[in-house]
C-alpha cells in the first residue's frame, strides 16, 4: 500500500486533502463505527449528477481521530517518505488549491477547521479533477453547525437559497474560485461550486417536503447515472469506506494519466466503473473492489478449473512473497521460470518508456564509479542457448502449462553484509510431467552457461528432488502435474511438503502475497546496500539532499507500516467484473 495524501495543521494543506484523509486511513485506522439509524436516507440521494468519484465514510470523524491519534501517522510526518512527497509536483499543485480556496473561504482549511465540519455519516464527491472540484455533505448536529468557524464567518458571504433552504457563497475575482456552504437540518454541506450546492439542497428538498417534485429532481442524482447504478448493484454489503469511480470519465483525464502510481493507464481503459469497499477491525483491514468491464467477456477455463488455487496451496510457509497466476499467454508462465532460474544473468536494460528526471546539481556529469564501466564492450546478452530455451518452451507447449506459481524468500549472507534472495517456480500442467525428459531439457538450457563438452551438469537424487550436479544451485522435482524448479533447498522442501494439503482457496485468476514482517528488515539490508554508491554522493551546495529511493524514501514507509505483518491479494473473473479482494492483516 502507498500513502499518497499528506495531513498536517498548516495553513497550506488543501481542503480536498483534509477531506479525503479517510482514504488514507486505509490501514490506519481502528475504531468501530456506529450504523446510521434505519430512517436516514443513504447521503447519494443527495449528490448531483456528473461526479468522476464518490468516497463515503460511515463515521468519518472517528476515522480522523484514529488518523491524528495513530502512531502511523506521527511516524509517516518523521519520514523520508514524507519528505520526498512534501516536495514534489503533485503536493504543490494542491497547496496551489488548498490557498485559493483559503482566500476565498477566508479562513485556512487546516486540522482544526477539518475537525469542526467532520461529523458521522460523510461523503465526498469529487466533479473536475484539474479544478478540485468537489462536494462535501456530512451528518452533523446543528448545533455543532451552528459553532464552527465558517457559520460564524457567515457575514462575508453572499446569501442565496434553493430548495427552501439558505446557503452562503463567496468567491475570489483572482482565482474564480467559489466556497459555497449549508446547514440543512442536521447536515452540513460544503462546495466549490454554487450549482453543486443547490442542486444538493433541491435534491435533500425533493426527498422530503417537496413529495411531487421528487421523481423530477431524484432524476439529477447520482443515483439516476448507469455507471453508479451498474456499480453498487454489483458490490456487496457497504464498508466502512465506500468508494465509486467514474472509471469513463477518470481515465482519458490528462491529471489521471500523470499522477496515476500504478502507470497502468492501458489497462485501466477495458474498465467502465469499479468500486472498493473496506472493511476493517483490530486483526485485519479487508477491501472488496469490482470493477466493470466495457464489454462483457465469457470467464476463462483457468478461471473455472481451479489450477491457481491448486498451485497457492504450495506456498511453502518461509515465503517472502509469492504469487499465482492462471497462463493466459505462454510467456507469462515461461518467463519466471527463465528469468528467476535458469537464465538470471546481465541482460540490456529495456528501453525506457518515461523521460528522465532533470537533476538539479552545480553540472557535474557523472562520477567516479563510472570509471569502472566499459565503454569498448557491448553490455552483456543473454547467454542460454537458443535451442537450450525452444526446448524447455517446447516441453511446456506440450503439456499445455496452465498456471505459473513463483515464490522468492530473503536471508542475510554469511558474511552479515549482502542479503541473498532465493527463488521458486512451480508450473501446473495438463497432465503429468515426464521427469527425464524435464531434467534433459533444463540441462540443454543452463549447460552452455556453465560449462564445456557438458561436464559437472549431471543430476543426482537428494531429499526426493533432483540436484543439478554443477557450478550453480539447481533443484528441480516432479509430482504428477506439478513440476517444482528452485534455486533453494528450503524452499523446494516447504512447497514439496504442502502438495498433499487441502485446497483452502476458490479458484481465481490471481492469488498472491508478500509477508512484510519477516522481510521487512532483509529488504532495509538489501536496499541500504545497493543504494550506498549514490548516498556517498554529496548533494549541490546550498541544496538538500534528495533521500534515497530504496533504501531511505520506501524503507521509512515500511517502517511506518511496521504494524502491518502481510498483505494478501486475490482476483477473480465473474463475467463482465473483475472481483480482487485485499487483506491487510496486523501484528497487534
Amino acid at each position: 500500500m502507498t500513502i499518497k495524501l499528506k495531513v498536517t495543521t498548516g495553513s497550506g494543506t488543501t481542503l480536498l486533502l483534509l477531506l479525503v484523509i479517510a482514504a488514507v486511513t486505509v490501514g490506519l485506522g481502528r475504531a468501530a463505527y456506529q450504523s446510521a439509524p434505519a430512517n436516514q436516507r443513504p447521503l447519494s440521494k443527495f449528490v448531483p449528477s456528473g461526479a468522476l468519484l464518490y468516497l463515503q465514510a460511515k463515521d468519518f470523524s472517528s476515522l480522523l481521530a484514529d488518523w491524528n491519534g495513530s502512531p502511523e501517522k506521527q511516524q509517516w510526518l518523521r519520514s523520508s517518505n514524507y519528505q520526498v512527497f512534501s516536495r514534489s509536483r503533485l503536493l504543490l499543485r494542491l497547496r496551489d488549491a488548498g490557498n485559493q480556496f483559503a482566500t476565498a473561504a477566508g479562513l485556512p482549511p487546516d486540522m482544526n477547521f477539518l475537525g469542526q465540519v467532520a461529523g458521522s455519516e460523510s461523503a465526498l464527491t469529487l466533479y473536475d479533477i484539474g479544478k478540485l472540484q468537489f462536494l462535501y455533505i456530512t451528518r452533523l448536529p446543528s448545533t455543532n453547525s451552528l459553532q464552527t468557524q465558517l457559520w460564524q464567518t457567515r457575514s462575508k458571504f453572499e446569501t442565496r437559497s434553493a430548495g427552501g433552504a439558505a446557503f452562503y457563497l463567496r468567491r475570489d475575482p483572482e482565482s474564480k474560485r467559489e466556497v459555497a456552504f449549508a446547514v440543512s437540518g442536521n447536515y452540513l454541506l460544503l462546495s466549490t461550486r454554487e450549482d453543486l450546492m443547490a442542486s444538493a439542497l433541491q435534491l435533500m428538498a425533493g426527498s422530503t417536503d417537496l413529495k411531487s417534485e421528487a421523481p423530477k429532481i431524484e432524476a439529477r442524482s447520482i443515483e439516476a447515472e448507469p455507471w453508479w447504478a451498474q456499480s453498487v448493484a454489483a458490490a456487496g454489503p457497504v464498508g466502512d469506506l465506500r468508494m465509486v469511480l467514474n472509471l469513463d470519465k477518470i481515465v482519458p483525464s490528462p491529471y489521471f494519466r500523470s499522477y496515476w502510481v500504478q502507470q497502468n493507464v492501458t489497462d485501466m481503459k477495458q474498465y467502465a466503473a469499479a468500486i472498493s469497499d473496506l472493511f476493517r477491525n483490530d486483526q485485519q483491514y479487508r477491501e472488496e473492489r469490482v470493477l466493470l468491464k466495457k464489454g462483457a467477456g465469457p470467464t476463462s477455463s483457468a478461471d473455472e478449473s481451479g489450477d491457481v488455487a491448486d498451485l497457492a496451496r504450495l506456498v511453502p510457509d518461509n515465503a517472502g512473497v509469492y504469487e499465482a497466476r492462471d497462463c493466459a499467454s505462454f510467456e507469462l508462465c515461461f518467463d519466471p521460470l527463465e528469468t528467476k532460474l535458469l537464465a538470471s544473468h546481465l541482460v540490456p536494460a529495456p528501453p525506457a518508456r518515461l523521460a528522465p528526471e532533470s537533476q538539479l546539481t552545480s553540472g557535474e556529469t557523472g562520477s567516479t564509479f563510472d570509471m569502472e564501466t566499459r565503454i569498448d564492450q557491448p553490455p552483456l546478452g543473454p547467454t542460454s542457448g537458443s535451442d537450450g530455451s525452444s526446448v524447455v518452451k517446447g516441453m511446456l507447449h506440450k503439456n499445455s502449462v496452465r498456471a505459473v506459481l513463483q515464490v522468492q524468500s530473503t536471508e542475510p549472507a554469511a558474511e552479515g553484509v549482502f542479503v541473498r534472495i532465493h527463488s521458486a517456480v512451480a508450473l501446473a500442467g495438463g497432465s503429468d510431467w515426464d521427469e527425464a525428459a524435464v531434467r534433459t531439457a533444463l540441462t540443454n538450457f543452463v549447460g552452455p552457461n556453465l560449462t564445456t563438452s557438458q561436464l559437472g551438469v549431471g543430476w543426482r537424487q537428494i531429499n526426493g528432488y533432483y540436484e543439478l550436479d554443477g557450478l550453480r544451485t539447481l533443484l528441480a522435482a516432479v509430482r504428477g502435474k506439478y513440476l517444482i524448479v528452485s534455486d533453494d533447498a528450503s524452499l523446494i522442501s516447504g512447497m514439496l511438503a504442502n502438495v498433499n494439503r487441502k485446497i483452502e482457496a476458490k479458484p481465481a485468476m490471481f492469488i498472491a502475497g508478500f509477508d512484510h514482517k519477516d522481510e521487512r528488515q532483509n529488504y532495509s539490508r538489501f536496499a541500504a546496500v545497493v543504494d550506498r554508491p549514490d548516498m556517498s554522493l554529496p548533494g549541490s551546495q546550498g541544496t538538500e539532499r534528495t533521500p534515497q529511493f530504496f533504501s531511505e524514501n520506501i524503507a521509512s514507509l515500511s517502517s511506518t507500516l511496521s504494524a502491518v505483518s502481510s498483505e494478501t491479494i486475490v482476483v477473480r473473473a465473474a463475467g463482465d467484473k473483475v472481483l480482487q479482494t485485499v487483506t491487510y492483516k496486523w501484528s497487534h
